[in-house]
């Protein structure tokens, strides 16, 4: 992209790289929880949107430092420089062990042992997860070949077909749940404040430009802060606790800035105190979404679903994740011209309060368990349900 000739050299670029980071959305999430101990899990998962966000601010950081470059060679800097991570990327893959439950899969035990021995806390722990996996997929725990027939089912065969059209209701429990939270993600407009944040400033009162690009990078680096204080949490207070706090602190924040931007609207004198609630509702708003749903959505999704269904169900919860984020983004400008900007935020609200609920009801917490386990915590419509059904069992016995 930096060296295209020509503006359709330049999409085609753009197309390729975002068939590159889609991969990426997929995959890393995918592979950090597959190679994790159920202990530290989420600290480890969360790890891939901790970076995500490194590089947004770096992206902040940087145009703003190749924004003094001429024109015709600034953009080209701009989008250029971000082979350079690319390359230390690429090098670093060379080094990275496959996948134990891939490995499995593919009946090649040996490798995967050899695997789990380096990634596990001790060797009795990488010996059961190793009979979790083998049991997943379908191989006899008494097996210790290093390399095996695998039934064909756990090649991939009729994937779709358990996952889509014909799934358990366990299964389709987990699919809920899954596209679920990657749709509420997006849809309680995270996209629409990091990348209109200037306009959201200006429409607020901030005219200065360099006072623009300071509240844009400021809402960068407190969203990467709040990532890494939930990287400590995830595993300490669990999965539900911290999503449930930072959706309700989202839907405060979209509450206040509705109201101080509608204010704004509605005013014909420069109301300071307006601007600076305006301005804290979309700090607050960035630190609630990063300490709880932001990192949270990838963990969760990467880690309910079985085995065999596991890459196809994160992909489609990614893709619903991809779609709704590019909707928000093209409609968000329009949306505000019909409603008011203060309008889209109560409407932000709204889907954010619906988010709430669905978490509430859908949702169980999934801390500390290993990855074979998840469909032990799926299959009624309300989770309280099953979660009574063994109390009661408890009691009975």
């Amino acid at each position: 992209m930096g060296f295209a000739p020509n503006y359709a050299f330049l999409m085609v670029g753009r197309f390729v790289a975002g068939i590159g980071v889609g991969f990426a959305c997929v995959i890393a999430p995918v592979y950090t929880a597959e190679v994790s101990p159920a202990s530290s899990r989420g600290f480890l998962t969360s790890f891939p949107e901790v970076f995500i966000n490194a590089g947004i601010l770096l992206g902040y950081v940087s145009n703003y430092a190749f924004s003094t470059l001429p024109l015709h060679l600034g953009w080209r800097v701009m989008l250029g420089i971000g082979a350079v991570p690319s390359v230390f990327l690429a090098v670093a893959v060379l080094a990275m062990p496959e996948s134990p439950r891939w490995l499995v899969l593919q009946g090649r035990l040996g490798d995967a042992k050899k695997v789990l021995d380096k990634i596990s806390d001790s060797k009795e722990e990488a010996l059961l997860r190793l009979a979790d996996i083998k049991e997943a997929a379908g191989i006899p725990p008494e097996c210790n070949d290093d390399v095996v027939a695998v039934p064909k089912r756990s090649h991939g065969e009729g994937v779709w077909r358990d996952l889509i059209l014909h799934p358990t209701s366990t299964v389709r429990h987990i699919l809920i749940a899954g596209v679920g939270i990657q749709f509420f993600q997006q849809t309680s407009g995270i996209a629409a404040v990091v990348l209109y944040s200037p306009k959201i400033f200006e429409k607020a009162g901030i005219t200065s430009q360099s006072h623009k690009l300071l509240a844009t990078v400021s809402v960068g680096f407190v969203k990467i802060v709040f990532i890494l204080v939930a990287t400590f949490l995830l595993d300490r207070i669990g999965r539900r606790p911290l999503l449930l706090t930072s959706v309700g602190g989202m839907i405060l924040s979209l509450a206040s800035l509705g109201m101080a931007l509608t204010i704004i609207d509605h005013s014909d004198t420069k109301l300071y105190w307006a601007i600076a609630l305006a301005v804290a509702s979309v700090l607050a708003f960035v630190a609630t979404f990063s300490i709880g749903m932001g990192p949270i959505t990838m963990v969760y999704n990467s880690e309910i679903f079985p085995l065999r269904l596991r890459a196809q169900g994160t992909s489609i919860g990614v893709a619903v994740n991809r779609v709704m984020s590019g909707t928000i983004l093209m409609t968000f400008l329009s949306f505000s011209k019909a409603i008011t900007i203060g309008g889209v935020f109560f409407f932000f609200m709204g889907v954010a309060t619906a988010g709430w609920v669905f978490f509430y009801t859908l949702l169980p917490e999934t801390q500390g368990k290993t990855l074979e386990e998840m469909q032990d915590l799926f299959g009624t419509f309300f989770w309280w349900r099953s979660t009574m059904k063994e109390l009661e069992k408890e009691q009975a016995s």
